[in-house]
């Protein structure tokens, strides 16, 4: 069975830092586009960062630049999110994508990935 598992998520305070992991199972993520969704309580869900196959072509929505690094380590077949100086609105369920198709642009459009993950709560709180 193919799938995609999210973990890292928790409650964490206002300037803190979290590090979100999406584990592969199933498949090569290798060949894929990862993206990373958030979406909030009464919000629509939101492209967060994607980052291509090789590693490159890194994008990140304005709201997470300079905060949140996308990276992948293809060898343990996982993306990572790596998230710091949080904010209360980074309050989300997150979510991981793979996309086998296309490329990462600054749309962080969430159309045409192949595999979803279950999502991980993220709660900025103090």
């Amino acid at each position: 069975q193919s799938q995609l598992v999210e973990s890292g998520g928790g409650l964490v305070q206002p300037g803190g830092s979290l590090r979100l992991s999406c584990a592969a199972s199933g498949f090569t993520l290798d060949y894929y586009i990862i993206g990373w969704f958030r979406q909030a309580p009464g919000k629509e869900r939101e492209g967060v960062a994607c980052i291509n196959s090789s590693g490159g072509n890194l994008r990140y929505a304005d709201s997470v630049k300079g905060r949140f690094t996308i990276s992948r380590d293809n060898a343990k077949n996982t993306g990572y999110l790596q998230m710091n100086s949080l904010k209360p609105e980074d309050t989300a369920v997150y979510y991981c994508a793979a996309r086998r198709f296309g490329v990462c642009t600054s749309r962080l459009s969430d159309a045409d990935y192949n595999y979803w993950g279950q999502g991980t709560q993220v709660t900025v709180s103090s």
